[in-house]
């Protein structure tokens, strides 16, 4: 059974800042909770740049995709319209054939957790649409290259 806000060991880490913008609050401007979700993805963007081979074209001009199968998100504050925000997002390294990523948002201003959260994406085949049981030889390649034992 997993604990709650368990931090699970991460062997890579990215850290991207961001500001709230209009088109992203309500009528309260208050964070629309759908955004934090999207901040999500900001993080994995800023990841694969930072940890290059693992961006999204990288994974398609391998021949694979990486679909989304699992995504968490746990709102601990709010944030509103201007304020900068920092995503963090670790890679929580598995030997199945899978990307795994935690995320934790903090209001810039004084690092109060505004939101946690988890991914988990798999491969498959972009010719067969078949999924992947083990771990391409790219992504093989990446974990070498960026994961020192």
């Amino acid at each position: 059974m997993k604990t709650k806000n368990k931090i699970r060991e991460a062997v890579l880490t990215d850290r991207k800042t961001i500001t709230v913008r209009f088109s992203e609050v309500d009528a309260m401007q208050v964070v629309w909770h759908g955004e934090y979700i999207r901040y999500f993805e900001d993080g994995r963007e800023s990841f694969g740049k930072h940890y290059d081979g693992l961006k999204y074209m990288d994974i398609f001009n391998s021949g694979f995709l990486a679909p989304m199968v699992e995504l968490n998100c746990q709102y601990k504050q709010s944030l509103t319209f201007g304020e900068e925000a920092i995503i963090e997002t670790r890679y929580i390294r598995t030997a199945a054939a899978k990307i795994m990523f935690d995320y934790t948002i903090y209001r810039a201003s004084d690092n109060t957790v505004a939101a946690t959260g988890s991914s988990v994406q798999v491969f498959v085949n972009a010719q067969t649409r078949e999924l992947e049981l083990n771990n391409p030889p790219f992504y093989a390649d990446w974990q070498k290259r960026w994961i020192k034992d």
